[in-house]
């Protein structure tokens, strides 16, 4: 437990740094700034997932739609 404990200090110390830095030269508030960076990482996996099961859908769809015939005769 003790490891944890300084793991999420150094993190806190370190890691955190940057979201502080950037509120104030924004000139906001630390939490607002840490609430944006989660709720983008957050948009980021679940749009590209979203995005990657239309394309899938599309894909499938177009291949039921066109499928290849040899000839004529096929129908």
């Amino acid at each position: 437990m003790n490891r944890f404990i300084s793991l999420r200090h150094f993190f806190e110390r370190y890691g955190f740094t940057v979201c502080t830095r950037l509120a104030d030269s924004l000139g906001m508030k630390v939490k607002s700034v840490r609430l944006f960076f989660i709720y983008a990482s957050f948009t980021t996996l679940i749009g590209g997932f979203i995005i990657y099961l239309t394309l899938a859908f599309w894909l499938r769809l177009k291949d039921m739609i066109y499928t290849k015939r040899t000839s004529v005769f096929d129908l």
